[in-house]
């Protein structure tokens, strides 16, 4: 079901809700690029989990107004409007990749409505005090987030052309990962069907334009607006021991900065493999103690 929720500030906010509408709440917050489209467990898979998942596309991605000049911490205030829009006092939140970011920015912001949050493969803050930000990145990731940090108007252009490359045909955008790929990734979007998934999400994040893209890119390597010390609900964070797009090192970063953080690392996994755990962290997510 999708449907659209007015933010305070005038923006329109694509939502999607799928699963069981009587099961717990989940807000997912995609990943970069990504939209409310997914990929996510099959329908019955989140019923028999008991989930009623949310999603969203951030603003500029999809069916959402742009918000420029946003931060990872303006996550929350969205997340908040969809959550009253829809009638929910408390939910879960679950953030892959881009997403985690957002997902970590509810948990810390609205500690009286989140209840848990989940965060796969998420990098840690650009200004991560103690760690080699770009230590074991892959070298599209460097080139990305250093135009983000010194030269925005060239991410433009860069990531606009990009857009264009991907909206004329959104199945090629995987391929021209792939060399950068561990080979536990390659096996993952291997699947025909993942394959299929990761191409319907593309197309919709990037049918109006690469704003979402852009401003995702811009807010990372930007103070977030948040501390992770504020956090005091559970939080689960998981990576694939060899991603080479967000390296594991920001894990653990993360799981030293978030008071009461649980961490688990997928042996030999890289950053696709969370695809595959989604589900296990959705269960975690719902538990009630």
């Amino acid at each position: 079901m999708n449907i659209y929720v007015s933010s305070p500030d005038d923006r329109q906010l694509a939502v999607r809700a799928s699963g069981n509408p009587d099961g717990h709440p989940v807000v997912y917050l995609h990943g970069t690029p990504g939209s409310r489209v997914g990929p996510f467990p099959p329908r019955q898979a989140l019923y028999k989990l008991g989930v009623r998942l949310i999603s969203y596309d951030r603003p500029g991605y999809g069916g959402s107004d742009r918000q420029p000049g946003r931060r990872v911490a303006d996550a929350a205030r969205d997340v908040e409007t969809i959550a009253d829009g829809l009638s929910l006092n408390k939910f879960a939140v679950i953030g892959r990749s881009g997403g985690g970011p957002h997902a970590l920015a509810c948990a810390a912001l609205l500690p009286g409505r989140v209840t848990r949050a989940g965060a796969l493969v998420s990098p840690a803050p650009w200004e991560a005090e103690g760690l080699d930000w770009f230590a074991g990145m892959a070298e599209s990731n460097v080139r990305e987030y250093n135009m983000a940090a010194t030269e925005p108007g060239l991410l433009t252009v860069t990531l606009e052309q990009a857009r264009d490359k991907i909206k004329a045909d959104p199945a090629s955008f995987v391929p021209t990962l792939e060399t950068e790929m561990p080979e536990a990734d390659r096996r993952v979007v291997a699947d025909t069907g993942i394959r299929a998934l990761l191409a319907e999400n593309y197309a919709e994040a990037l049918r109006h334009s690469a704003a979402g893209w852009i401003d995702d890119s811009l807010a990372f390597c930007s103070p977030w607006g948040f501390n992770l010390s504020d956090i005091q609900v559970p939080v689960l964070l998981w990576h694939g021991e060899n991603d080479m797009f967000s390296p594991v090192a920001h894990a653990h970063w993360l799981a030293e900065h978030i008071p009461g953080a649980q961490l688990r690392i997928g042996p030999g996994a890289g950053h696709f493999g969370a695809l595959e755990v989604v589900p296990d962290m959705l269960a975690w997510l719902i538990r009630q103690n």
